[in-house]
């Protein structure tokens, strides 16, 4: 079995967007907005501030106060649309209850939605056009590439239909010429569809969701989940351990997917630099 290394593509992908950076007129601009005191978000949040810097970006961050009203949000968010320095707005979800996610994403400019989350951005991926790519999805995507993997004529099973992971991760296989299968919760025999998977990507969330008995010998596992066991310790969806005596090649975690969404996030952003400096 043949690790996905994330870590190590990620690092390899920021190199190339910060050589890629220092040659425009101006340094790409991301602004990162948190409401309240996630702690994950909080860890999500330096991160993301920690990869501007090493791209060479120019990063604002805005930690709003847990009461922070929607019409507050908004109006930031509108602001930071009309700054010619920034071109990259990234609203750290989940939000408190009482803010609407969908109004805020919706009030995004779709020029600067590197999140790749905006109606218009994901539509244009439904459609085949030229978007921002939701970050994970655009990440699973880069490191199947990396390790030569083409899904074209292959079965891929999804696992998840979120509209930041399952959807979009489905519709980037489908581009790719694989034949796709999306499952969820009120999928019924789910081991026997995943066990006819030549690529397999499980998007739940659920801790140990996907024993070896539930994938094909030979397959490519990709897990994108970020849970904690019962010591706290990150895992996955995927029986690690079991499953990497069948998988041909398999994402740990920590060091496979996550890092790879940060990378796309650099990547989007770069991108949306140059397209608002005309040079994409």
């Amino acid at each position: 079995m043949t690790r996905l290394d994330g870590k190590a593509l990620a690092a390899k992908i920021k190199v190339r967007v910060r050589e890629e950076a220092a040659g425009l007129p101006r340094k790409p601009g991301l602004a990162v907005v948190l409401v309240g005191n996630d702690p994950a978000s909080r860890v999500y949040v330096t991160s993301k501030r920690r990869d501007c810097e090493e791209c060479g970006f120019y990063s604002e961050e805005y930690a709003l106060l847990e009461e922070t009203t929607q019409e507050e949000l908004l109006e930031l968010v509108e602001t930071l649309n009309s700054r010619e320095d920034i071109d990259g707005i990234l609203v750290q979800l989940p939000l408190p209850g009482h803010l609407n996610e969908e109004a805020v994403i919706e009030a995004i400019d779709p020029r600067k939605d590197v999140d790749g989350f905006h109606p218009m951005n994901a539509g244009n991926l439904l459609i085949g056009r030229p978007g921002f790519l939701s970050c994970t999805p655009a990440g699973v995507m880069d490191l199947l590439e990396e390790y030569g993997i083409d899904p074209a004529g292959k079965r891929a099973v999804v696992v998840g239909r979120s509209n930041i992971v399952g959807k979009p991760m489905a519709l980037l296989l489908l581009r790719k010429n694989a034949t796709v299968t999306l499952c969820h919760s009120k999928t019924p025999d789910l081991g026997e569809i995943c066990r006819q998977a030549d690529v397999l990507v499980a998007a739940v969330g659920r801790r140990g969701l996907i024993t070896a008995d539930m994938v094909k010998e030979g397959a490519v596992v990709v897990d994108v989940a970020m849970n904690r066991d019962e010591n706290g310790k990150l895992c996955g969806d995927v029986d690690f351990q079991a499953v990497a005596e069948k998988a041909s090649y398999l994402t740990p975690v920590p060091g496979g997917v996550g890092p790879m969404t940060r990378a796309a996030l650099m990547e989007n952003t770069l991108l949306a630099a140059k397209r608002r400096q005309n040079l994409a």
